[in-house]
């Protein structure tokens, strides 16, 4: 089956869905140990989650990045999730879409939430022809992500390193059979419908 264009592909279950982010081991364990974000976690930046596992392989090198030791897969409530997507704005013009560039300069700048599609990834992070969705959360978004949204908080970096290990052997069928399984979102489609044109 052809993949679409843009999609969100993502575990989720009928009240969750699994994202994920890489940090530094000091706001990463304690995020895992404690079952949410510490104090350290700053909520009034701007961060990015990502639904596809190979993309944030691929932005963390496997965990190997400086600052990016620790993976997580953060599951939060599909109704937060929701929210985020009906609230975003695109992270760059788009003509067609804005009326111009100030219109969506103005957008932008009023957005909780804000999405960029970047190619998908496979096995060896080689970029595929469709694209995955990336969300960028700030000011209430990432407050509500962090302190409402997030229902549990696991170490996938050893699943990481794994995977990692077998695409460098060689073994591909072997990593594939390791990856998280990912379907597309329910009504992903309409939920970012004010983000066509």
């Amino acid at each position: 089956m052809e993949e679409p264009q843009r999609g969100i592909r993502a575990v989720h279950t009928e009240s969750t869905i699994t994202v994920y982010q890489a940090y530094s081991r000091e706001i990463g364990l304690p995020a895992v140990r404690e079952g949410r974000f510490p104090a350290i976690w700053k909520r009034d930046r701007m961060t990015w989650i990502k639904p596809s596992f190979l993309w944030m392989m691929y932005r963390c090198g496997w965990g190997a990045k400086t600052g990016q030791e620790t993976v997580l897969a953060v599951e939060i409530r599909r109704d937060g999730f929701d929210w985020a997507l009906r609230h975003a704005c695109l992270s760059s013009y788009v003509r067609g879409v804005h009326p111009d560039r100030a219109a969506w300069q103005r957008q932008l700048k009023r957005a909780p939430t804000r999405v960029q599609w970047d190619p998908e990834r496979d096995l060896r992070l080689q970029p595929l022809r469709y694209r995955s969705l990336q969300l960028g959360l700030s000011g209430e978004a990432a407050r509500r992500y962090a302190d409402e949204w997030t229902v549990a908080i696991r170490d996938v970096t050893p699943l990481a390193h794994e995977i990692h290990a077998l695409v460098s052997s060689g073994d591909l069928d072997s990593a594939a059979r390791l990856l998280p399984q990912e379907y597309p979102y329910p009504h992903g489609d309409e939920l970012l419908a004010h983000l066509h044109g």
